[in-house]
Formats: structure tokens, sequence, C-alpha cells
């Protein structure tokens, strides 16, 4: 059942899928962080998050995967608090999330969620905070967060926080696929190990007009990370394969740190019939269509 609005006042924002179709590493820098090139896009799938005066601050989580949150790591609440400080806010906040997503799945759930946090207080406190500010203050959360307070098609770079905007062609689709079992990040990162990089760079690609355009370019940039993840996770490569052999799947690939696999269509039927299939076939994993925004 989807979650209720906890006041009929509450300030309701989107927690937007994040979707990494490329994740290329670059380089390690001296504090440890990777540089990275990525094509980050929004799809139309998420979680939702309400936002309505209190006295402290709250949160109360509903949704399929509410459980698994945890309350040390929990992104919502320690955006709230951060905001909270930093905008000198003596007010509380009754924080409500639909928590829809898979929980460390490589779609930026945590972060989406900061950033929704971030958007509703600033609203609800009328605090009057640009886009540009709530991302230097989301930039203190996470890397990812700042890509997710506006929420559009984006080529990041630096460790996350450079941010180039991508003209996309539309009527793009995808397939999100998660097997169930959750990756951390950080051990993503400790099997892919020092490396050896290149120090090459990359621009921001020039506007794409057509879908073949697209998905040659798509083609020719890979998430680095995913040789990595299958090692910690075979069952990876069972998950690829599956969305690789759907009708109309121009391209499979794992986003972010995974668990989450993606399959880039351009039709919207070919791909709910191959979200169909899957159900039946793989009734323990998570299939969702969505088209990226």
């Amino acid at each position: 059942m989807p979650a209720a609005a906890p006041d009929p006042a509450a300030i309701e924002e989107a927690a937007l899928a994040k979707i990494n179709l490329t994740l290329e590493i670059l380089g390690r820098r001296a504090d440890g962080y990777h540089e990275l090139a990525s094509l980050v896009v929004f799809a139309s799938v998420g979680d939702r998050l309400w936002a309505a005066p209190g006295d402290g601050l709250t949160l109360e989580a509903e949704g399929p995967f509410a459980r698994s949150l945890s309350d040390e790591d929990n992104l919502v609440l320690k955006a709230a608090k951060l905001l909270q400080e930093k905008a000198g806010v003596k007010t509380g906040a009754a924080l409500k999330l639909e928590k829809n997503l898979p929980v460390a799945s490589g779609i930026g759930g945590g972060s989406a969620d900061a950033a929704a946090t971030l958007r509703a207080l600033n609203r609800l406190w009328a605090l009057g905070l640009s886009p540009q500010e709530l991302a230097r203050l989301g930039k203190e959360l996470g890397a990812d967060v700042p890509v997710c307070i506006e929420s559009r098609s984006a080529f990041m770079t630096g460790i996350g926080e450079h941010l180039s905007p991508v003209a996309l062609p539309g009527g793009l689709q995808l397939l999100l696929v998660n097997c169930g079992t959750p990756l951390s990040t950080a051990g993503v990162f400790k099997e892919l190990g020092a490396g050896a990089y290149d120090g090459r760079r990359q621009e921001a690609p020039e506007p794409f007009d057509h879908f073949r355009e697209f998905a040659d370019w798509l083609a020719e940039h890979d998430n680095d990370l995913q040789g990595a993840a299958v090692s910690l996770l075979p069952e990876l490569e069972e998950v690829l394969g599956a969305i690789r052999v759907q009708p109309g799947c121009h391209l499979a690939r794992m986003s972010g740190s995974g668990a989450t696999c993606v399959g880039l269509f351009d039709d919207a039927g070919r791909l709910e019939k191959a979200v169909a299939r899957l159900a039946d076939a793989r009734p323990n994993w998570w299939c969702r269509p969505a088209a990226i925004l």
C-alpha cells in the first residue's frame, strides 16, 4: 500500500532513482577518493518524501523496503539535521518516507532521499535557498546528493561534484532489475583495488539528437565497477544475461556500484513485455519499467 501523507498540509517531494548509464574511473586522488566520469539519468520510479510541521525532527518510514533502512546511516535525518543547523532553524519537522527502491542497490536511493529532504524542508521552512546552495550542502552528505537536487540528466566528473547538463533524445526507456542482494559501494571499490589508471579526462558529450547515436555512444563507455561487483556477486551475470536477451533491449549493464542492472529500450511496449516475462520467470527479482525523465 502506498504511504499516506502525514498531514494535509505536508509538502511532498519525489526522490527519483538515479541511474549511472556509464561510470568510468579516471584516477585515484591522494585522499583516497576516485576521479570519475559518469553519465547520470533519472528514472520515473523512486521513493516519496513528505515534510510537515512538527516538534523536533522525526522520521516515519513505510513501503516495501522500509525495513531495510538503518537508523545509523539514514540520510533523510542527516540531511534534515544538516539543513537545520546550517540555516539556524529552530522549528522541527515530521518527515515521512515511502521507500520503494531497494537499499544499497546502485540507483542512488539514499542520495535521492537526502536531496528530496533538503528540497522539502527548504520549502517548509521558507528558507529560499537556491538549487546551487542546496547542492553545496548536499555534498557534505555524499558525492551523489548534488546531482539529485535537480534530478536532471548530467555528466558528472571529479568525485561527482562537477555537473554538466546533457541533452538526450526523447522516448528513452529503462528496464530496472535487482536480484535482491545489496552491494556495499565501499566493498566494490575495495574489490576494484588500486588499479592502473591512465589519467585520461573526458568532456561532456554533445547533445544527442537520435536514439541510435546515443546507444552507440553508450556502447563505447563502460561501468568500470561492473567487473568488481560481479566478483562479489556472481548472480549479476545472470541478471545481465536475462536483460540482454529481451527483444528490443539495446544495451544491458550495471548501474553505479550495483546491484541493480538496467536495460536500454526505445519501445515502451517491448519494455512492458520484458518486465512481464522477467517477473514471471524470476518472481524474487525486483523488476520495474521506467522512462528516462
